[in-house]
C-alpha cells in the first residue's frame, strides 16, 4: 500500500466511524422514544425496552453503514480537493482511477458485513422479534401492568389500574378494575394483591382488603360488597400465530419458493451492499470541488443522488413483488443505470470539459 493509500483510508476510516456513531446515537433515540411510549401506555412490558430497541437497530443497520461508507469517503475526498491535496497527489502520477483502489480497500469489507447483515441478519431479527412478541402475547395481561396506568384487555370489558407494582411483578398495591358484561357494570377496589398460579395452570389476580360495586347503569339496583380476598381469574391469551412473511425468510428460504414477493424481498436485502458499493465509487468524482468555488453545489447532488437510487431501490422492490419485471431486469436496471451514470461522471470532471 502506497503512503497516499494509507493516509486516505486512515481518513476514510475517521470520517465514517464519525458518521456511523452520530447517526446510530440519533437512531437510538428515536427509536428509545417510540419503544419508551409504548412502555409506558402498557402496551410493552418495561422488560421488552432493550431487546425492542435491539431488534429496531438492526432492521436500520444496513442503511446506517451503506450511508456512513458513503458519508467517508465523500467527506474525506472533498476536503482533498478543497485544500489541493488531491492535485498534489494526481501532479506525482495518481490519476483519478488510481483513487478507486484505496476507496475499494476501505469500503469492500464493510460491503460484505451489509450485505451479511441484510441477507440474513435483518430476517434473523424479524423473526427473533416476531417470536419474542408472541411470547409476551400469551402471558397474562396483568404481568403487563404498569404502575400508573390504565390497561384495558383485548376485549375491551375490562379496565385495569394498580398504583404500585414490585419488582417481581406479582404483588400490586391500591387496585381499581372496571368490568362490563352483559349490560352489567362492576367496579373493584382494593388495597392489595397479589399474582397466583394455580396446578392447572391456570393465573387469578387475589385481591385483599377491598369492595366490589356492581350494577346496571342509569337504575338504583346496585349493591356493593367488602371482602377481606377476592379473586379474578386471569384468562390465559393464546399466541397469535403468524404466517411466515418474506422479510423473515433467510436467502434459502426465498430461493426454494421464487414467487414474485419472494423475488422482491430478495431485490431490496441486495439493493443494500450494492448501493454501497456503487455509491463509494461515485464519491470520487462527486467529491470534485474547486477551492475557489466552494463545494455547497457538489454537496446537494450527493444527498440528492442517494436520496433518489436509494428510493427506486425501494420502487424497484414492488414493480418484482407485482411482477412487472424479473429480479434480473430490475438490478441491471436500477443498478446497471447507477454504474452508467458512474462513468459519466467519471469523463465529466476528468475526461470531459471540466477536465484538470
Amino acid at each position: 500500500m502506497q503512503r497516499y493509500e494509507r493516509a486516505v483510508t486512515r481518513e476514510m476510516v475517521a470520517s465514517a466511524a464519525m458518521a456511523f456513531a452520530a447517526m446510530s446515537a440519533i437512531m437510538v433515540v428515536v427509536l428509545l422514544v417510540r419503544v419508551l411510549g409504548k412502555a409506558a401506555l402498557g402496551d410493552i412490558a418495561g422488560e421488552a425496552v432493550l431487546p425492542m430497541l435491539g431488534f429496531g437497530f438492526l432492521r436500520f443497520l444496513p442503511v446506517l453503514l451503506s450511508l456512513s461508507l458513503f458519508i467517508g469517503v465523500f467527506v474525506c475526498l472533498t476536503r482533498l480537493w478543497r485544500d489541493s491535496e488531491a492535485v498534489i497527489w494526481m501532479n506525482g502520477g495518481v490519476g483519478p482511477l488510481g483513487w478507486i483502489r484505496p476507496v475499494l480497500r476501505f469500503c469492500l469489507p464493510v460491503v460484505l458485513i451489509i450485505a451479511l447483515v441484510s441477507l440474513e441478519g435483518v430476517p434473523w431479527g424479524v423473526r427473533m422479534q416476531a417470536e419474542y412478541e408472541q411470547i409476551l402475547q400469551a402471558r397474562e395481561r396483568v404481568t403487563t401492568l404498569t404502575p400508573g396506568v390504565f390497561v384495558e384487555d383485548r376485549q375491551g370489558s375490562r379496565v385495569v389500574f394498580v398504583e404500585r407494582l414490585d419488582s417481581d411483578r406479582k404483588q400490586v398495591g391500591n387496585v381499581f378494575i372496571y368490568s362490563h358484561d352483559r349490560g352489567r357494570m362492576g367496579v373493584t377496589v382494593a388495597r392489595q394483591g397479589n399474582v397466583q398460579s394455580m396446578d392447572n395452570g391456570d393465573s387469578f389476580l387475589v385481591l385483599e382488603q377491598g369492595k366490589r360495586y356492581e350494577g346496571v347503569p342509569g337504575e338504583a339496583d346496585f349493591w356493593m360488597v367488602a371482602y377481606e380476598r377476592y379473586g379474578l381469574r386471569i384468562p390465559p391469551q393464546e399466541v397469535i400465530e403468524r404466517g411466515t412473511l418474506p422479510r423473515m425468510m433467510g436467502v434459502a428460504q426465498l430461493w426454494q419458493n421464487p414467487v414474485p414477493r419472494h423475488m422482491g424481498e430478495w431485490v431490496s436485502r441486495l439493493g443494500y451492499p450494492l448501493i454501497a458499493l456503487i455509491l463509494c465509487v461515485l464519491a470520487i468524482p462527486l467529491s470534485y470541488v474547486n477551492p475557489r468555488a466552494g463545494r455547497s453545489l457538489n454537496v446537494v447532488f450527493a444527498i440528492l443522488i442517494y436520496a433518489a437510487y436509494a428510493n427506486v431501490v425501494g420502487l424497484s422492490q414492488g414493480w418484482v413483488s407485482r411482477s412487472v419485471m424479473s429480479a434480473g431486469q430490475s438490478l441491471v436496471l436500477v443498478h446497471g443505470a447507477m454504474l452508467l451514470l458512474v462513468a459519466a461522471f467519471f469523463w465529466y470532471r476528468f475526461k470531459g470539459p471540466w477536465a484538470k
